[in-house]
């Protein structure tokens, strides 16, 4: 409970200051691509099993930091199945980081959506290690080379993150 307010306080403070991305327009949502290396990690998913950034290399790999308590993260979840379906033969791999402060209900909510892609719980630690966190969601698309190419802060249209998966898809 204390990171979900952490998180909302943080959320809050980002939207009143203006840099939040929650309602931004497709051009506002979008970073300029870093090119720097995504940090690797190491986390046990809600099947338990060891996860690692690293194995994915030679992917390319939607990894999205979102929560139950997230209206637009639940918006999002079902396409990123959709996709993960879609796409997996071609390289996709999507992959959820859970800021929820427990795992029962992400667990239950990752059974009940039947989702077919791993999901991890994440921390405030984890979301520092990508810039940090201060609204979710947050999603990057990483190239098959480990490089982050892509960064939505907030609730983006769906079709541009899409084209972007597939330009990254269409990389050799």
């Amino acid at each position: 409970m204390v990171r979900r307010n952490r998180i909302a306080v943080l959320t809050a403070a980002a939207l009143l200051f203006g840099l939040g991305g929650i309602g931004r327009t497709n051009a506002q949502t979008r970073k300029p691509a870093s090119l720097r290396m995504a940090p690797d990690f190491s986390r046990e998913d809600l099947n338990h099993r060891t996860v690692t950034l690293a194995a994915l290399r030679g992917k390319v790999v939607l990894l999205n930091f979102w929560a139950t308590w997230c209206e637009p993260c639940l918006n999002e979840v079902p396409r990123f199945a959709a996709w993960q379906e879609q796409y997996r033969s071609r390289g996709l791999q999507i992959m959820g980081v859970s800021m929820d402060d427990d795992e029962p209900p992400v667990a239950a909510f990752y059974r009940e959506h039947k989702l077919n892609y791993p999901v991890v719980m994440g921390d405030e630690k984890m979301g520092e290690l990508y810039g940090g966190v201060l609204g979710l969601p947050v999603t990057f698309l990483i190239d098959r080379t480990g490089k982050i190419r892509f960064r939505h802060d907030g609730e983006t249209p769906l079709n541009l993150i899409e084209g972007e998966v597939r330009k990254l898809l269409a990389e050799r």
